[in-house]
């Protein structure tokens, strides 16, 4: 009996310990100025696209493996992140990125259908560490430029560069 609890209560844990990692997300209304329109399922397939690309940076820069950033980045955004973790992976570290909140705003799309572009005010934790001792946890909160742009199944992220808020 007492096996059976055991089982069952870790059983409800492991959802509840992932639902605890998964970030807030708020979306605005799109303010499209001078673009075409744009579709319920476009926008959510970018939506969905981008947060995932927010997991693949997490494991790329845990794991200093930038070959986790494809096929979420491309252009740009891959290069410099991948040189960021290259950079961290010389001097012996990793960085642990937690993203907390998302308030997303679809700002453009282009007429052709070729981009999207969108502001993400974003909270996230950074944690740097040297192999599994912490040597700095931080905070953010910050305003992205993005950039997707469309491959065959996905919207992946061209640019992706932080502004001031």
């Amino acid at each position: 009996m007492i096996k059976r609890i055991l089982v069952m209560s870790c059983a409800l844990a492991l959802p509840l310990a992932a639902l605890a990692d998964q970030p807030t997300v708020q979306v605005k209304p799109p303010e499209l100025q001078g673009s075409r329109p744009l579709e319920k399922q476009t926008e959510a397939a970018v939506i969905r696209d981008y947060l995932q690309s927010w997991k693949s940076l997490r494991s790329a820069f845990d794991l200093n493996q930038p070959e986790l950033l494809s096929p979420d980045f491309v252009g740009t955004a891959r290069e410099k992140l991948a040189a960021t973790i290259d950079q961290q992976a010389k001097l012996g570290i990793h960085t642990r990125y937690q993203d907390r909140t998302h308030d997303l705003q679809i700002v453009f799309y282009s007429p052709e259908g070729l981009s999207i572009q969108m502001i993400d005010n974003v909270g996230y934790d950074e944690q740097v560490l040297d192999h599994d001792k912490i040597l700095a946890t931080k905070r953010i909160e910050t305003r992205y430029v993005v950039v997707l742009t469309p491959s065959d199944v996905r919207w992946s992220v061209r640019i992706f560069q932080a502004a001031a808020k």
